[in-house]
């Protein structure tokens, strides 16, 4: 509800119908044509009416529900979070990218300098040609076996020697690709003595912690990438609360820095143990939006919905209160605005269930901005009766 106070209200409402004319015409309540009672009325010029910015609107049927407050965190999962190190240590040739900035996996992110990357495609290149030499021997000693001129072993120890160059190439192989390299490409012509850095991951560069010319040691991170577009929001939830939440609830939460700014999140995730420091739980819950506007590590404040219905509802700046009770203005005729006293329920998103006391029609005209104004005008008008 709005935190505007009745005594400022009702100086600016003095203000406001002083400005246009004739004050309002106060009625307390009566009983119509038909012997239905109805309550206050207030009858207001078209003047008036613009002056303060009145709006009408008919109640709507809302899906609201009682929710359970939790305060919670913004996490990313392991696998949407990388801290890129080398396998080689080596001296930075070139830095290719930025803090901030958005990369695609498989991007460059870096070339590093190494000797020992110079002499791995060296000894891959020599044992490539090795091999086509030891099969073209294996053939022969095969068809030397075939004519019976050589000895068994002679053919063995080719096979061996085959053999065991084929591990060596096919090892070093995978050692190129490791280093970004692709083997089959390689050729005495194209040796190169830095090898690329690769994002294991897309999304954003988080840190960078090196510089050009310097050493990157293979044991420290060189890099750190956050993608944000799988961010989800761990709440504690303490024991007695544990039971009214399950997967598939949805969650609306906000900045606890910017609370007007809601996100919705659904939990697909519930711990079955105890935080160690506490007796709560985390409940996970995913963002159903991407949106640059909440980054890991933000403390956010959430409410769970627990039990949704359809009820009939109007905007919260449509109901105010005097004490404990609550009403709502109704165009009773052109112009002519009647408290209600309603009774409210669940409240979500702006919008809050009500329950009229009296009769109130599928169709009536509820005042949905300008509320406030006419309750400090009846509250002004109490024990004065104007007709």
């Amino acid at each position: 509800m709005s935190r505007i106070t009745l005594p400022f209200l009702l100086t600016l409402v003095i203000a406001i119908f002083t400005s246009c004319g004739d004050a309002p015409v106060i009625h307390d309540a009566q009983t119509d044509d038909h012997g239905a009672a109805h309550g206050p009325e207030v009858t207001l010029t078209v003047e008036q009416i613009k002056a303060i910015g009145l709006v009408t609107a008919s109640p709507t049927r809302q899906s609201l529900s009682t929710g359970l407050k939790a305060n919670g965190r913004l996490v990313l999962p392991p696998q949407n979070m990388a801290d890129v190190s080398v396998l080689m240590g080596g001296l930075v040739k070139q830095v290719m990218v930025q803090e901030g900035e958005a990369i695609s996996q498989g991007q460059t992110l870096a070339l590093l300098e190494n000797l020992d990357f110079l002499q791995l495609q060296q000894d891959y290149l020599a044992t490539k040609a090795t091999l086509t030499l030891q099969r073209a021997e294996l053939e022969r000693q095969q068809a030397l076996a075939t004519d019976k001129i050589n000895a068994t072993r002679t053919l063995q120890q080719a096979q061996a020697d085959l053999d065991g160059t084929e591990a060596r190439y096919s090892t070093m192989e995978q050692k190129l690709r490791l280093f970004s390299t692709d083997p089959a490409k390689l050729t005495p012509a194209n040796i190169r003595s830095a090898y690329p850095v690769q994002a294991p991951i897309g999304g954003f560069i988080k840190r960078i912690m090196v510089n050009t010319g310097q050493y990157a040691d293979p044991l420290k991170a060189i890099f750190s990438i956050v993608d944000n577009r799988f961010l989800h929001v761990d709440l504690t939830v303490f024991e007695q609360d544990v039971h009214k939440v399950k997967e598939g609830q949805r969650v609306t939460i906000s900045d606890a820095h910017d609370p007007d700014v809601l996100h919705t999140a659904t939990i697909f995730g519930v711990n079955r143990a105890f935080e160690a420091d506490q007796q709560a739980v985390l409940v996970h819950a995913r963002i159903d939006e991407k949106t640059h506007d909440l980054l890991p590590g933000m403390f956010v404040q959430a409410v769970i919905e627990i039990d949704s219905t359809a009820a009939l509802s109007l905007p919260d700046e449509a109901i105010v209160s005097n004490g404990d009770d609550h009403y709502i203005y109704v165009e009773h005729q052109p112009h002519v605005f009647t408290q209600v006293q309603v009774r409210t329920g669940a409240s979500a998103l702006g919008f809050s269930e009500i329950t009229p006391l009296e009769p109130l029609a599928s169709d009536a005209k509820v005042v949905v901005k300008g509320a406030y104004y006419l309750l400090s005008e009846l509250t002004k008008g109490e024990g004065e009766h104007h007709e």
